[in-house]
């Protein structure tokens, strides 16, 4: 089942938010993520905020279901007109994500878009995206979101291997992500995302170097490459307890980063996140930048969470508590916390430290200084940004990310 909410302060009934998270408003960015919680059936390896049917059935009733879900989520697109207030601000990036949000219907995506174009409009050049399950599109589908207003999509391909896949509990053909990224082209998408997880127990080194070989023959303009995270809770958590299927080790994780670091950038994708390669900057997901970069992002939908001028909320998870509060005039957050300056100033280095262009070394206190001189020395940082005054991971140094960043904020 899904990972639990965090503790926090309540969540006023009409969502205000202090007058300091939105002053000076006007010079971030404001993006906006709309969860879906849809999903056919759930992966064995997922903890995500998503419900199946069966799962929804008798705990909601019309309230949890998705057939008028597009309705509810567009009252809170209106709620957060309110609480932004006179915010001037376009909205620079849109991305649904789920959950599987291509079970609703294109029109419902379509009108959820809408909704935030007649609040905030849209900046010029806004990134649209939404994820997709490569068995729940066809190409009038895709036609329809294009024309709606979306302009990049991201397909759920994890591997090229079917009993990887059936390891996964993902349901889809082999060679059908493939095959959509060329629906998606033909339907005038500028810009498309494989999404990739390596690590699955059972998986060769072939098999890891035939799923590369196979998204990269697709031809996208970004690929995502994931490790295998096994969350507590989950079936594949269960399957690997009881000894049904092996654990994955580090070492293997690692090996399988580099034969994608490897193979992608022989192929001509550059990294500019730990997981993230693109083909140009064009190519980039801004969307996740935002993020990465502590910009401001409103997120509706069950269980999203949203961030304004360091202030960060999240909402209730069930789409039927969900829905009530929003029927009942009330915002559906579950909790919140006032992030202070140092908080801030950490989240920076975790988040700035897996980019391409890395973090600046003025925001380390004296121990992550002298941790960034380890490093260095270590091989785990770049030079020549170091001598700039940014600390900038080294490919050994993205291997170990998790590790350097926990010494940089010491």
């Amino acid at each position: 089942m899904p990972s639990a909410l965090p503790d926090g302060e309540p969540v006023p009934d009409d969502g205000t938010l202090p007058a300091a998270a939105l002053a000076g408003a006007a010079d971030r960015p404001l993006g906006f993520y709309l969860h879906v919680p849809y999903c056919a059936t759930r992966c064995g390896y997922c903890d995500f905020n998503t419900y199946t049917a069966t799962e929804l059935r008798g705990t909601g009733g019309v309230l949890a279901s998705r057939d008028n879900y597009a309705d509810t989520l567009i009252d809170e697109i209106r709620l957060a007109r309110k609480v932004l207030g006179d915010d001037p601000r376009a909205v620079r990036t849109v991305f649904v994500g789920g959950g599987t949000p291509t079970l609703l219907a294109a029109d419902d995506l379509v009108r959820m878009l809408g909704a935030i174009r007649d609040e905030f409009g849209l900046a010029p050049g806004a990134e649209v995206t939404t994820e997709a399950n490569p068995e729940s599109v066809d190409p009038a589908y895709l036609s329809r979101l294009r024309e709606g207003g979306f302009n990049r999509i991201s397909f759920g391909m994890q591997s090229a291997k079917q009993h990887v896949l059936k390891v996964l509990d993902r349901t889809h053909t082999p060679g059908r992500p493939e095959a959509c990224v060329a629906e998606a082209k033909a339907a005038g998408f500028s810009h498309v995302n494989l999404d990739l997880i390596y690590g699955t127990p059972g998986e060769t080194d072939e098999d890891w170097r035939a799923s590369l070989d196979s998204s990269i023959g697709a031809g996208p303009d970004h690929v995502s490459a994931y490790a295998l995270i096994v969350e507590e809770g989950t079936q594949l958590a269960r399957r690997i307890r009881r000894g049904e299927v092996p654990m994955t080790d580090d070492d293997v994780h690692a090996d399988r980063y580099l034969m994608a670091e490897s193979v992608l950038s022989s192929a001509g994708f550059e990294w500019y996140e730990v997981s993230n390669w693109a083909t140009s900057a064009a190519g980039r997901c801004l969307h996740n930048e935002l993020y990465w970069r502590g910009a401001d992002w409103w997120g509706a939908g069950p269980g999203a969470h949203s961030h304004v001028g360091g202030v960060r909320w999240w909402n209730v998870k069930h789409p039927g508590a969900y829905a009530a509060a929003l029927t009942g005039g009330r915002s559906p957050g579950a909790g919140r916390e006032l992030l202070s300056d140092e908080d801030r100033r950490v989240e920076r280095i975790l988040l700035e430290l897996r980019l391409r262009e890395g973090a600046p070394l003025d925001l380390l206190r004296a121990d992550g200084l002298a941790a960034a001189r380890r490093a260095l020395g270590e091989g785990l940082l770049q030079e020549g940004p170091y001598d700039e005054g940014r600390a900038v991971l080294t490919l050994r140094g993205r291997l170990l990310a998790d590790a350097v960043v926990r010494d940089l904020v010491d």
